[in-house]
Formats: C-alpha cells, structure tokens, sequence
C-alpha cells in the first residue's frame, strides 16, 4: 500500500477563530427539506438518540428526521414522530437486518450517535450495513489516492457521521468503512489512537505528543482515506479532510471538553454536510462555530 508524502511547510494547516466559509450557512434552506436517520440506542440506554433527534428537529429545517432505535424497546417509550425500530439481537442492541440496511442508507445523511453497546453482533451488523451502499466503490478504491478512481462523484454519496460510542464500537472493523467518502469521524484522540492501531496505520499519534505533529499526522491519513475527522488536541478543535486542516480553538467556540461529544456538534456537522454535500471540510469547520 503506498502512502500520502507529509507536506512539511504546513501550507495545508488553516486556523479559524469565526466561519472561514460564510456560504455554507448561506447555504441552509428557508424550507425544510431532506430526510435524515439518527441511529442510536440499546435496551438499557437511549436518551441520547432521542435529545438529538429532538435537538435536529429544533434547531434545522428537515423534512423527515426518524428515530431509529432496536425493537428490544418497542413498546417502551410513549408515541414519538417518525420513530423506527430494527431487529435487536438477544442482548437489546441492533442485530444484522436489511431493516437496518434501509435505515442506514435510504434517508439523505444519516447520524450514528452511539449508545450501542459494545456487543460484537451489532458492530458487524452496522458495519455490514455501511458496506452494503459502497461493496462497489470500494472494490475501485486506491488507498494511496484522494478519491475513489470510479467515475462517481465522492459527493453523491449521503453523509455518514459516525460518534461518541459508536466509534469504538466500529474501531475493529475500521479498515472495511473508512474507504466510504463523506464518511466523518468525530472522535477523541484516544478514541483515533486505537483506530490507527486497529487498521495497523504505520504513523501513529501519541496523547502527549505537540500539536504539530497531529496536523502532520492527519494530513497524511486524509490523503490516504477519503474520510473527514474531528478531534480535538491541546484545546484546539481540528478538521481534516482530504489533507487539508482547520483549527479552531475551543476557547473561540461554545463547547467544553465535555460538551464537545456530548452529540449537538455531531448534528450540526450532519445538518451542514447534508446542506452542503459537496464541501465537507467547509462544512463541518463552519459547524464548530454555528450556533
């Protein structure tokens, strides 16, 4: 496998302390429009998915927003708009089904929220499902190169964000889906430390390390794998996609160590991604400081 070359005069590292793009929030439509899925939750914990999907709901002009939870919960929560449910596996959580197949990959974007478990059935279940949109894509992929060398646009595919848990959960099987463009990771550094480690990437990024040569780091793996990534790193929230770096300090921002995964950003970066399809670092940068 051939690998990205470093950029070493850092010419691909912008900083940002207000929207460097004010078109994409230009970009979001008076009308609600688009349909999106927010996947989340097990037997023993979904409130997450549900505030999100209420947060969405509030906060964007969607059209269709569908709860998607495992029907090990049917029947336990009171009447909700536009809520779904999926086979669940004897555990609570989402087993493999082509009921999730459709969840995951029929609405414009869809939002992997966590609250999953961490049950070996379920991450090959959604995994598989991630596949199931790209089998073909992927066979045409170069790893060495920025984009898939079929003929269709990375954008025509519907974004992917993958958080909080889910992250980990999907970690092992880490090489089958980052080929998949418009997929975003929003992850911890330690959360991308066992992602490296799991798909045996030959550069890895140490919690202690400087700033510096996390950009460097990340540069590199964007050139390689057509995903986007958010993280944050010595107070500094970064956005890297296609070996390009936007970095915004969190003191500039609204959010907290905390409240960083708390899922609101997660949603935001899916409303503005799904508004502009065919800008994901402009996008998910502007997303940091839209409020």
């Amino acid at each position: 496998m051939a690998f990205a070359v470093i950029n070493s005069d850092l010419s691909y590292w912008k900083k940002q302390s207000k929207p460097l793009f004010d078109d994409v929030l230009w970009n979001i439509p008076e009308q609600k429009t688009g349909h999106v899925s927010i996947i989340g939750g097990n037997s023993q914990n979904f409130s997450t998915v549900i505030r999100i999907s209420e947060f969405m709901n509030q906060n964007f002009p969607i059209r269709t927003i569908t709860t998607v939870l495992p029907d090990t919960l049917r029947g336990k929560l009171p009447t909700l708009a536009n809520l779904d449910f999926t086979p669940s596996t004897t555990s609570g959580s989402f087993a493999k089904s082509h009921a999730l197949n459709i969840a995951l990959n029929s609405p414009d974007a869809c939002l992997l929220i966590g609250d999953l478990s961490r049950n070996s059935a379920t991450a090959i279940a959604i995994t598989d499902a991630i596949k199931s949109s790209f089998d073909n894509e992927t066979s045409n992929f170069s790893p060495s190169a920025k984009t898939p060398t079929s003929p269709q646009d990375p954008s025509s595919f519907k974004p992917l964000i993958i958080a909080r848990d889910s992250v980990d959960l999907l970690n092992p099987e880490g090489s089958s889906w980052l080929t998949r463009p418009q997929t975003f990771i929003i992850a911890s550094m330690a959360q991308l430390q066992k992602l490296f480690r799991a798909i045996y990437y030959p550069r890895m990024i140490m919690l202690t390390q400087p700033l510096i040569p996390i950009l460097e780091t990340l540069h590199k793996f964007t050139l390689t794998y057509p995903v986007t990534i958010l993280t944050l790193h010595q107070e500094n929230i970064i956005v890297a996609n296609a070996g390009q770096i936007i970095t915004t300090n969190l003191h500039d921002t609204s959010y907290s160590p905390l409240s960083l995964w708390s899922g609101q950003l997660a949603a935001r970066v899916l409303a503005l991604n799904l508004f502009n399809p065919k800008h994901p670092l402009e996008a998910t940068s502007t997303a940091i400081l839209q409020n």
